[in-house]
């Protein structure tokens, strides 16, 4: 340990790191500095500390953004000297889910999980974890923070399934959602509160008769089953003609429409005459655009389900 009343003659390495931690550092980094204990109390430099938690000061002001919020939760719940630190501790949960962009808005209470039991205080809630391995921990904006999968684990103990499903389909949208490691984590979370969630919610993705090609599909048949109507077939073949989604009992079709594979002339006759085709064979199809389905999804479901119900009837006449 430094000697007690030892001061570096330059403070150009605090002001870095204090610059990379959004402006925050603990008392054990400025020992690793080479700062004394009575640095707080130093003409040099007391004055330009502020504290925040328990070994852990502002540098320069208090007017920390919510990263350096963050950074200083981070650091007040890190292990003490006397502690054995088996790995750091890191910004988890809703806190993590920001960072990451999973959450649109910043959460006002810090999440943080650390190796060591402590006391939540009144800025920040420490979470308690025996172990959390190196693939379980990421960086994200010089913040340590719970990867991507970790940190749906842990939202997955409160959130409701339809809060699971935006929170996958908002990683995905971010190219942030991959299966194996997500599966990796399933496997060895034991008795985590949140991995059956976890694991129904990601049965969506997961390969199987019906897998999508797409997020609007997954979206689509996401909305079906939800309304628990019965789960179409996924670009199931008829007569030749591939069909977006299919209730081959009810012979009725959904055309997920995109601008982007329907938007020229030759296709949009194409389409046409499938239709006419297909209504030939007794197949019943609409369209649902992607826009609509985004704009007005409980319309697009409800109206689905006035239509499969009318095909049940059509299709059981004698």
């Amino acid at each position: 340990m430094p000697d007690k009343g030892r001061t570096p003659t330059s403070h150009r390495s605090l002001a870095e790191l204090a610059t990379r931690q959004h402006g925050v550092v603990s008392t054990k980094q400025l020992l690793a500095l080479g700062y004394s204990l009575d640095t707080t109390s130093d003409a040099s430099l007391g004055a330009r500390l502020h504290r925040l938690h328990r070994g852990v000061y502002a540098v320069g002001h208090r007017r920390l953004t919510w990263h350096g919020r963050c950074w200083a939760a981070v650091l007040g719940a890190e292990a003490n000297e006397t502690d054995e630190v088996v790995w750091p501790a890191v910004a988890s949960h809703a806190s993590a889910a920001y960072l990451w962009g999973l959450y649109r808005y910043a959460p006002e209470t810090i999440d943080v999980t650390a190796p060591i039991r402590r006391r939540a205080k009144r800025e920040f809630r420490v979470h308690f974890s025996s172990i959390l391995i190196e693939e379980d921990r990421g960086e994200r904006q010089g913040i340590p923070v719970t990867s991507v999968p970790r940190t749906l684990l842990d939202l997955a103990v409160r959130a409701r399934p339809d809060q699971m499903e935006r929170l996958l389909e908002r990683a995905e949208e971010l190219d942030l959602l991959d299966l194996r490691p997500l599966e990796a984590l399933l496997d060895r979370a034991g008795g985590h509160r949140g991995r059956g969630r976890l694991r129904r919610a990601l049965a969506l993705y997961r390969p199987d008769p019906a897998f999508t090609r797409s997020r609007f599909e997954r979206r689509f048949r996401s909305l079906v089953r939800a309304a628990g109507l019965p789960a179409p077939s996924m670009n199931f073949n008829v007569a030749g003609y591939e069909l977006d989604a299919y209730w081959p009992q009810h012979r009725f079709a959904v055309e997920l429409d995109l601008f982007e594979t329907h938007g020229t002339r030759a296709a949009f006759e194409r389409d046409r005459l499938r239709q006419e085709e297909l209504k030939l064979l007794g197949i019943e199809m609409i369209r649902v655009t992607r826009p609509r389905l985004q704009r007005e999804p409980e319309a697009v479901v409800r109206n689905l389900a006035a239509l499969l119900e009318r095909r049940r009837h059509e299709v059981a006449a004698p």
